[in-house]
């Protein structure tokens, strides 16, 4: 039996299960119309036509998810489910605890543009493509936000907004697609640093070393090691794109908190020579 607390619009309700003595958020078409307060039902939609979320009674930086649920204005609740759909409908299944966190940075974004801010994200190009599906989920969500609201959100937001879409794919944080972006702009600096020139971001060498470089991070964080060594070989036919790399290697330590292992550096080095013309 759930008791509905709080109607947020025709799509959302607050609503506490009395047989598991907790609150939800609950999400689906039509399923905030006409409730009141204090309402009972044996259930609130057709199984699965609606989306429970687990508010946390857990106080955070924010308080808890109820608090934050109940500041949100009803179209930034509206738009981030639209964003968590269409993630579902893209990529299948993922997390759905990526709704609270990303509908509180929309709201944070709403608030920036309406207060006159512009946030600036150096690393929008880099998620834009290591992450391209994630980068267009998020745009599309952006111009329903523009739609609903009439907030216009730059390609610098949507850019994180897509570092959330990632994260629920594979149970990381936010965080973590961040470092990704971060490490794969240190390759590019490093390789630019080595020509002299601006990197290609749409040629197919740029690809690769960004495809290998989340990989990597992905492999260091879960503890993973290569097993074969091909550093002799690329310190000498490629010096400073071994050099760079192993400069990059240690900035990844840094970041991630973890060690690295020698044999990263001659893969990475060999990507980085490609784009940089070194070999």
């Amino acid at each position: 039996m759930y008791r509905i607390t709080k109607p947020l619009n025709h799509n959302a309700v607050l609503a506490f299960d009395t047989d598991e003595a907790r609150e939800y958020l609950v999400v689906g078409k039509g399923v905030g119309f006409g409730r009141k307060p204090g309402e009972r039902a044996e259930r609130l939609g057709e199984p699965g036509s609606v989306q429970l979320y687990l508010l946390s009674q857990a106080n955070g930086e924010r308080g808890t998810s109820r608090e934050l649920v109940e500041r949100l204005d009803p179209d930034v609740l509206d738009v981030a489910e639209d964003i968590y759909e269409d993630a579902c409908t893209t990529f299948g299944p993922i997390d759905q605890n990526m709704l609270l966190p990303l509908a509180d940075h929309l709201a944070f974004a709403v608030a920036r543009v309406r207060g006159g801010g512009a946030l600036s994200n150096p690393l929008t190009e880099d998620i834009r493509a290591l992450f391209p599906q994630e980068f267009e989920v998020a745009h599309r969500g952006v111009r329903d936000l523009e739609q609903r609201m009439g907030i216009t959100l730059g390609d610098d937001e949507t850019g994180l907004i897509a570092l959330h879409v990632h994260s629920a794919l594979d149970s990381s944080h936010v965080e973590q697609a961040m470092q990704i972006a971060q490490l794969t702009r240190a390759c590019i600096d490093a390789v630019e640093r080595i020509t002299g020139m601006p990197i290609d971001v749409l040629s197919m060498d740029y690809n690769r070393l960004m495809t290998h470089v989340k990989y990597m991070v992905t492999r260091i964080l879960h503890g993973e090691c290569l097993t074969i060594d091909v550093n002799a070989a690329i310190r000498s036919g490629a010096p400073e794109s071994y050099r760079a790399a192993a400069a990059v290697c240690a900035e990844m330590e840094r970041l991630l908190g973890v060690p690295v292992s020698e044999l990263e550096v001659g893969y990475l080095a060999m990507h980085i020579a490609r784009v940089a013309g070194e070999r």
